[in-house]
């Protein structure tokens, strides 16, 4: 049998096409793996973004009604002069006339007011304000205090700042090496004592030693001691009546108080109460007038009524 011619370099169709396969199927592997690799690494746009604390809603979303929210025999006592009114005066003063605004959900008022048979009056003025902040990293009660806080600075009230402690320097004293020469006495032990320099007098004074120390004779005692002479103007005396905060309002709460003129000899006191609970703030006015010769209205009795008031309303919010 005649055997073929083998030519070298030449290889035969059998193996070209298992070659041909073979390649194919490797690239095709490698695609596949390639667009899974492309799909792996998508990274998300919002991966790594910290979200916005959003701060939490005030505690009021209405308002109650202002004229109804103070009770009869309270409006009696704060206008003493509706008794001598008829019953249709009387019943008119006592309905009180309503603050107009254009959101009754946001901001209330009322106000009440009578004469009295002595030419005075009294005024009573009710203001109900929820806040609500627009910024939703802000809350409606920090908004709310902000507004508290301006009331309460234009009553004269200053605002207690809390002091940032500052660090102290550890204290590190002289330091005398054993045997140094100085004003004193070696101790035995190497430690230098230091003698005070004496305290010379001036001239044409004679002293006095007592005991301890040395005092010029001329200086009166209260220099020498520091303490303040007769003379001296003290501080003013308080009354506990002054513009103030107040304890158990509200989450805080103010009184504010001024005496001016009111026309001629006339005397005016107005007296505020406000407070703030979460993202509410009232204010309570009440105010008396006197005419001619008539005492100044009294501070106490003017406080104790609007504060009565104040915690009654405080009382009508938690309800």
């Amino acid at each position: 049998m005649q055997r073929k011619r083998y030519s070298p370099g030449r290889v035969p169709g059998t193996l070209l096409g298992l070659g041909a396969g073979l390649g194919v199927a490797l690239g095709a592997l490698t695609g596949c793996s390639a667009a899974g690799t492309a799909e792996d690494v998508t990274v998300d746009a919002k991966a790594g973004s910290a979200a916005v604390p959003v701060a939490p809603p005030g505690r009021y979303r209405t308002l109650f009604e202002p004229c109804g929210a103070v009770p009869q025999a309270a409006l009696r006592e704060l206008l003493p002069g509706t008794v001598a009114l008829s019953d249709v005066e009387r019943a008119k003063a006592l309905r009180g006339t309503a603050a107009v605004t254009y959101d009754t959900d946001r901001r209330v008022g009322c106000t009440w007011s009578a004469d009295t048979a002595d030419g005075g009056s009294h005024r009573l003025v009710l203001d109900v304000e929820r806040v609500v902040s627009y910024d939703p990293t802000v809350s409606d009660a920090t908004r709310a205090q902000e507004v508290y806080t301006r009331k309460q600075l234009a009553a004269g009230i200053a605002v207690p700042v809390t002091p940032t402690p500052t660090p102290t320097a550890p204290a590190t004293g002289p330091t005398t090496a054993p045997g140094t020469a100085g004003t004193g006495t070696a101790g035995t032990s190497g430690a230098t004592t230091t003698t005070p320099p004496a305290t010379t007098a001036p001239p044409g004074t004679r002293t006095s030693t007592t005991g301890t120390g040395t005092t010029p004779t001329g200086v009166p005692s209260s220099a020498a001691t520091g303490a303040p002479s007769a003379g001296t103007p003290s501080a003013p005396a308080t009354t506990g009546l002054e513009p103030r905060l107040l304890g158990g309002l509200g989450d805080i709460a103010f009184v504010g108080d001024t005496l001016g003129s009111a026309g001629g000899a006339g005397r005016q006191r107005v007296v505020s109460v406000v407070f703030r609970t979460s993202n509410v703030v009232v204010t309570v006015e009440y105010r008396q007038r006197t005419t001619g010769t008539a005492p100044a209205p009294d501070s106490k009795e003017l406080q104790d009524r609007a504060q009565n008031l104040a915690r009654l309303l405080a009382n009508r919010l938690e309800e």
